[in-house]
């Protein structure tokens, strides 16, 4: 559970977390949160909100086994129920690093066809920028 707790430390330093009920809220309206979490003991109204925000879309959403207090202490607050993730590669990442990867393998199916499409756009845009400055190759 520590190198989970260390993405999700990692996605806070790095500006691809969003953290609380509201941020994580707006950012799965706009379709930026690819990863929900919420923490083991939050309660069932925000397991249920979590669920909600992912409902339609294909975004996912985990509860974990740590608690609010670890997940707090990991980002440098007292507590935090709900957390989201908002960089597709990082999120697989966590996924894969879950204790139980079986468990979350549709999950990590998911953002494994995030992080190929986003490779593949970023390929794509590179190859256009070349383009454009030195004309296309024949």
């Amino acid at each position: 559970m520590d190198k989970t707790l260390n993405y999700l430390a990692l996605a806070r330093k790095g500006g691809m977390a969003e953290l609380g009920e509201e941020p994580v809220g707006a950012a799965a309206r706009a379709g930026k949160a690819h990863l929900i979490l919420v923490a083991g003991d939050a309660s069932d109204h925000t397991w249920r909100r979590a669920k909600s925000f992912t409902a339609g879309t294909d975004q996912q959403c985990i509860r974990m086994d740590c608690t609010k207090d670890e997940m707090g202490l990991v980002i440098g607050r007292t507590s935090l129920a709900i957390a989201a993730i908002t960089d597709p590669a990082l999120a697989l990442a966590l996924v894969k690093s879950l204790a139980q990867p079986e468990k979350y393998a549709d999950a990590a199916q998911v953002l494994e066809e995030k992080v190929r499409r986003l490779k593949q756009r970023r390929a794509e845009a590179k190859a256009h920028a070349r383009n454009v400055k030195k004309g296309k190759k024949k």
